[in-house]
């Protein structure tokens, strides 16, 4: 039976894309892979998680890996529905893989909700689908696809640090060089501006202290 296990990075950072991928991998590959290490991407240091990208790709049966800009994720939280997004991308994935089961890393805790939303994307196609929380943890397919996605996430954004010749660090909200360039970027700093995520809401209570001490000024 093809498996094939999913996941995301960069979910969660202001700056930049969240990428997706999904691996179908045999039995004997599962094994190879698990004994060479590989596992959730967040617990390899970057260069473990660069070396074992190639070997992955040899390995597997099949992968695909999707770029999902931040204005699609901008118009996937104005209306409320990331997880929606996040399923569509999926189902791309596996519709391109034509597994009979897929493993994938469910966000939030109701992996049911989630489960059905993904089957719904997926047109009556005749899929097994299972859906965990930490299933990069406890699946090497899962592991795999995790790691296509963290590379390919981690060179998008060095590909944006190199444009704007600043490290503005991870892109997470909560880094404080993040966090300090895009104080520069609303003073003008040129940065592409697609690859910002304008509707979250680090970026929105920035916008609104400017417009608060904007507004001070005035009255001032």
């Amino acid at each position: 039976m093809p498996t094939a296990g999913l996941d995301e990075a960069g979910r969660g950072p202001v700056i930049g894309p969240m990428v997706i991928a999904g691996v179908i991998l045999s039995p004997d590959a599962a094994k190879k892979l698990k004994r060479m290490g590989v596992r959730d991407s967040k617990l390899l240091p970057p260069e473990r998680r660069e070396e074992l990208e190639p070997m992955i790709k040899e390995l597997a049966d099949a992968y695909a890996v999707r770029v999902v800009e931040p204005k699609r994720i901008d118009d996937a939280v104005t209306r409320n529905e990331l997880n929606a997004l996040e399923a569509e991308v999926m189902a791309e994935i596996i519709l391109e893989l034509k597994p009979s089961m897929v493993i994938v890393d469910a966000p939030g805790r109701n992996t049911d909700k989630f489960k059905r939303i993904l089957k719904s994307k997926l047109g009556g196609v005749p899929v097994r689908v299972r859906a965990e929380n930490k299933a990069d943890v406890r699946f090497v397919h899962v592991a795999a696809a995790s790691i296509l996605a963290k590379v390919e996430r981690d060179r998008k954004v060095a590909e944006l640090r190199a444009r704007a010749g600043y490290d503005f660090g991870s892109g997470y909200p909560g880094d404080p060089r993040t966090k300090e360039f895009l104080l520069k970027v609303l003073s003008g700093f040129p940065f592409p501006k697609d690859q910002i995520r304008w509707k979250w809401a680090t970026m929105q209570n920035l916008l609104n202290e400017r417009r608060r001490a904007s507004l001070t000024d005035f009255m001032e």
